[in-house]
């Protein structure tokens, strides 16, 4: 059987996590993508979204906020804005999040990325809470 994956997770403020995994899922920007041991290198660019962390014992659920992951070594570095333990996150708070968001006048460019974002992380928050408390 192959080496167990190291798995590191950092924010601006702390180093969140640091685990040995049989499995995680991250949100990709584009998709989601699943690194067991033995995975090539890459860098990605991270989504808002869940990340799964499966040991022998549990899957951890993780909201990740955005960021980048690295895969080396069967070593697995993200670096994200927020990381958030799934039971954590509050669902009332981030539909109020994406309520207000989408009350907010939009007349430019500008005004409609940064709308797009937060309703973008409101939504994602919100799946994340709900497919953990079914976990």
């Amino acid at each position: 059987m192959a080496k167990p994956l190291q798995v590191v997770v950092v924010t601006p403020e702390a180093t969140i996590l640091e685990q040995e995994a049989e499995f995680v899922a991250l949100p990709l920007y584009d998709g989601e993508i699943g690194i067991a041991p033995l995975h090539s290198p890459l860098i990605g660019r991270l989504g808002y979204g869940e990340m799964r962390i499966k040991t022998a014992a549990k899957t951890l659920h993780y909201y990740i906020d955005g960021g980048f992951v690295q895969v080396v070594d069967d070593v697995v570095s993200v670096l994200t804005n927020k990381a958030v333990l799934a039971s954590k996150l509050d669902i009332a708070v981030a539909q109020a999040q994406l309520n207000s968001a989408m009350t907010k006048p939009v007349n430019t460019p500008e005004l409609l990325a940064i709308r797009d974002r937060i309703v973008a992380q409101a939504r994602a928050q919100i799946h994340v809470a709900k497919v953990a408390s079914k976990a």
